[in-house]
């Protein structure tokens, strides 16, 4: 296509945006709500999912030796398990270190019961691995490998937390999804009835265009960049929005409920919107693209 047709085609888009101002409006309205909405939605989304991947990693798996276990074997253990390309971390915690963590927790204020223990320790043959997956919906195919290692004699596991937040971030998907989908169908119907007011205002004119010569092509066009101008103007105005919201609610969350810090986890604003903008601009355009497509094959007989 000539570039004087693709200006062609870009003048006339304009034009008729011009010209049905009311209905391109209208369009460019809805199409930034539901991408307002699909912004606020990914917002949280993207955050609770950023929350749920953090709690998955601080949900461990330990590992208890058989007694009279070596050094030398618990490092031979050690090593197979690094081995898993689901293994995040890997930490060991001694007999020493375990009978150390149990007295502060257990009996914190009560110097005189600790005391009675001297120099004994009671957890003597607690030496353990912890380990943290990168994914927790692979925890029982990692228990499972593990409980088949030589020297394990006990593998403790959260099966129903890990259950949990795997079917939570499952639900999730599923109900983004059904959102998308909804915001998208509502979109394309404003964007085609927009286009079909173009179609018939400027029917006689596409008449004669035809009568001397003008291609199928050269005819749709305009309205195409129509409906792709109201589906860019519909994405920029959210993502503006967007943007102050993001970055004040955060700022407010973390001023005024600072005790909710050690619980939910939000992503940075940058990280957010690296993501949001080509995605809500795609959207916007495509939306765009393909209301009009739509319209012109159903509307314009040329």
């Amino acid at each position: 296509m000539k570039i004087s047709s693709i200006l062609y085609s870009f003048k006339q888009g304009i034009k008729n945006i011009h010209r049905n101002r009311m209905f391109s409006l209208a369009s460019i309205g809805t199409i930034a709500t539901c991408l307002f909405l699909f912004g606020i939605f990914y917002f949280i989304l993207a955050n609770f999912q950023y929350t749920v991947k953090i709690e998955e990693k601080s949900v461990g798996v330990s590992i208890f030796f058989d007694e009279n276990i070596t050094e030398e074997q618990i490092e031979q253990i050690g090593n197979q398990i690094k081995q898993r390309e689901e293994v995040a971390t890997l930490e060991y915690i001694s007999a020493d270190e375990a009978w150390e963590k149990y007295k502060q927790d257990t009996f914190a204020d009560e110097q005189e019961l600790i005391d009675t223990f001297a120099e004994d320790n009671p957890l003597e043959d607690s030496a353990s691995y912890v380990v943290y997956l990168d994914e927790v919906a692979k925890q029982p195919e990692f228990v499972e490998f593990v409980q088949g290692i030589d020297g394990v004699r006990k593998v403790n596991n959260s099966d129903k937390l890990a259950q949990g937040l795997s079917d939570f971030n499952l639900l999730l998907g599923y109900v983004s999804g059904a959102i998308i989908i909804l915001l998208l169908a509502v979109a394309i119907f404003l964007i085609n009835t927009t286009i079909t007011m173009g179609i018939s205002v400027r029917k006689e004119e596409i008449s004669i265009m035809k009568l001397i010569g003008a291609t199928d092509y050269f005819v749709r066009s305009p309205f195409i960049v129509e409906g792709m101008l109201i589906g860019l103007m519909g994405a920029i105005f959210p993502l503006i929005l967007l943007y102050i919201i993001y970055n004040q609610a955060i700022m407010y969350i973390g001023q005024k409920f600072s005790i909710l810090s050690n619980i939910l986890h939000f992503l940075n604003v940058n990280h957010v919107f690296a993501t949001l903008i080509p995605l809500s601009l795609a959207i916007g355009v495509g939306i765009g693209f393909i209301g009009s497509m739509i319209t012109v094959r159903k509307h314009l007989h040329v």
